[in-house]
């Protein structure tokens, strides 16, 4: 039976996330197991004029590269990949893993060789977006695989999915022009600030500079669902950008390995120390895949309090409500952050017990609260 929240979710995405127009070429990508979301996307995507570009990108062929490839072939980078994201007006990728799990057994060397090649992609596209030239969202298919890192059944997987981008109410779309208009007040607020400071009862303890950083609203266009605000540390000013300390209070989860018990020591914008007390040799081998993976490119502040549990997948959170994540690798150059890297990995700190945000000596959140009635805060039951 098709699920009608999905033709709910692909108008959301192609309507408002990235506001496809006619003429434009819209890349569609994501494992065959989202071909219904694929499908709608696809059907939303004529109606608005646009034209789709199908790129059907099975989990198995990575699996493949990476049992059989040599270090040859994980670096090769087709002109094709190259031109295509010189060529697409818009990007709508769909995270759906059959088995989320399926690269933990991989030599961190090959996924950092991979990694490193994609840079001059990944630098493409950032670029293309920063100046407002290709327009991107990427979104969640409920899967088995992720209901089960979530440690939910599918059917209340759906509805944690669904109900995280507020597509349980009648006019989502609606309902997220006013997260905009909410989150822009914070964002305005944070715009020419010079430092952010984050603390927590476990012990974190650090500062960012961002004295001439961009702020920038996620309010379900890049991301969807999305709630967050971000900006990148200022990595050329006198403190380098980043000091401090941080415990983050969940495992981070990248290329489908889970690092748990992360602690990072910063000066200057790099990170100089760093601990697991799980997989530290894979978190010190990314930290090493090339010359930016340890420096700090986005510092953010989760806003959406419809996501209030931690699921094992980035796309939600890292928009918990009441934490803050930094990535240590690429920046976004809207931000002002030009740091670049073939890495870019979000971690998670959770300030809802005992946590504060101060900027320039004035503390906007507690525990995981923002002082502001106007800012962003859980729905009124």
């Amino acid at each position: 039976m098709h699920d009608g929240r999905l033709d709910k979710l692909a108008d959301v995405i192609v309507r408002y996330s990235v506001g496809v127009k006619k003429g434009e070429l819209v890349r569609l990508s994501g494992d065959p197991v989202a071909m219904p979301l694929l499908e709608a996307i696809y059907e939303k995507v004529v109606e608005a004029g646009g034209h789709g570009y199908l790129k059907c990108v099975p989990d198995a062929f990575t699996d493949i590269l990476y049992e059989k490839g040599s270090d040859e072939q994980l670096q090769y980078i087709s002109e094709l990949s190259l031109e295509e994201v010189k060529q697409i007006d818009c990007s709508i990728g769909l995270w759906a893993d059959v088995n989320t799990k399926s690269q933990s057994r991989v030599d961190p060397r090959k996924q950092g060789l991979v990694g490193a090649a994609r840079k001059p992609v990944f630098e493409i596209f950032m670029g293309r977006a920063a100046k407002g030239d290709l327009k991107w969202c990427g979104t969640q298919f409920p899967t088995q695989a992720s209901a089960q890192d979530a440690e939910m059944s599918l059917r209340e997987y759906e509805e944690f999915v669904f109900n995280a981008g507020h597509l349980d109410k009648a006019d989502p779309v609606a309902v997220w022009r006013e997260i905009e208009k909410r989150q822009q007040l914070v964002v305005d607020y944070m715009n020419g600030k010079k430092e952010v400071r984050f603390q927590a009862a476990n012990g974190t303890d650090v500062t960012v500079n961002v004295d001439g950083m961009k702020w920038i609203n996620c309010c379900g266009h890049e991301n969807f669902p999305d709630g967050e605000v971000f900006s990148g540390p200022n990595l050329k000013g006198a403190d380098g950008g980043v000091n401090g300390y941080v415990k983050y209070s969940f495992p981070a989860v990248h290329l489908g390995r889970e690092v748990h018990g992360i602690e990072l020591w910063f000066e200057k914008g790099r990170v100089v120390k760093a601990k697991a007390e799980k997989n530290e040799e894979f978190l010190l081998k990314m930290l090493d895949m090339d010359e930016g993976a340890r420096s700090v490119g986005e510092v953010a502040i989760g806003t959406n309090y419809q996501i209030q549990e931690y699921t094992k997948n980035t796309l939600f959170d890292e928009k918990i409500g009441g934490t803050f994540h930094m990535a240590v690798g690429a920046g976004y150059p809207e931000t002002g952050n030009d740091n670049v890297s073939g890495l870019h990995w979000d971690m998670v700190c959770d300030l809802r017990e005992g946590g504060t945000i101060t900027v320039d000596g004035e503390v906007i959140s507690k525990d995981g609260r923002f002082m502001s009635g106007e800012w962003p805060a859980p729905e009124k039951k």
